[in-house]
């Protein structure tokens, strides 16, 4: 699994509580009763629990599961937290749970990093957000643009990562009731740190996977729109809701 800065979760961190599934959550809300103990897998700084609480009428206990200490530190300023690799969890780690989140998360996993993890939630209410599924949309468009999503969405798979797959791979493997909601990023030049952040990194990474493309001039030209505040970026993810 990729490494994640502090700096880069909190700046995207409004974008993903505008993004997430109010639908999904609410109905998660709807499945549960009495005091919850609910485990965050890959939670970092706890930016889940922080916009998942407030909408479940219960009293609650959120775990936080990562592997960064950093990262940690920062949750346990609200929430209890357990360093572990949510990628070999086994099924004792969730003993009394209630419900399982995760967000921003599945498209980072191998087939069998995510089916070990799944397994290990077997029989738990799961709501999983912000996963990629690979369409990227950039008004004004540019001819280069289907390029360079192509190219990144490549990265995404490399070393056998699920990428844009990991939604649908997920609802598969899960079977039962499983609701999938797109919760795309909107972003506007109010967003502007958070989209030049983003482009930066998407330009990078599809231009490693493709060295021939033109990604120098196209990342000025896109960069100097982006700090101009004329240029809209939507970046699509999806939430997913298994009810056992």
């Amino acid at each position: 699994m990729s490494v994640v800065s502090a700096d880069w979760l909190e700046l995207r961190e409004p974008a993903d509580a505008a993004a997430r599934s109010t639908e999904l959550a609410d109905l998660l809300a709807q499945q549960l009763s009495g005091d919850l103990v609910i485990h965050d897998l890959g939670g970092g700084s706890g930016a889940m629990g922080r916009w998942l609480a407030p909408r479940l009428p219960h009293p609650q206990h959120w775990v936080v599961h990562d592997r960064d200490e950093d990262l940690l530190e920062l949750a346990a300023a609200s929430f209890e937290v357990r360093r572990s690799d949510i990628t070999r969890l086994e099924p004792d780690a969730l003993a009394g749970a209630s419900c399982v989140t995760a967000s921003a998360l599945l498209d980072m996993l191998t087939a069998d990093e995510l089916a070990r993890m799944l397994d290990a939630c077997a029989g738990l209410p799961m709501l999983i957000a912000m996963t990629v599924t690979g369409g990227v949309r950039l008004s004004p468009a540019d001819p280069l643009d289907a390029h360079l999503a192509a190219a990144f969405n490549a990265h995404q798979r490399r070393d056998g990562r699920l990428g844009p797959e990991a939604v649908a791979a997920a609802a598969v493997q899960l079977g039962g009731e499983v609701l999938v909601r797109p919760s795309p990023w909107r972003l506007d030049p109010a967003h502007g740190e958070l989209m030049i952040k983003w482009l930066g990194g998407w330009i990078a990474a599809a231009w490693e996977l493709d060295p021939a493309l033109d990604a120098e001039a196209y990342r000025d030209r896109r960069l100097a729109q982006a700090a101009a505040g004329e240029l809209a970026v939507t970046v699509d993810h999806a939430d997913l809701l298994a009810l056992p």
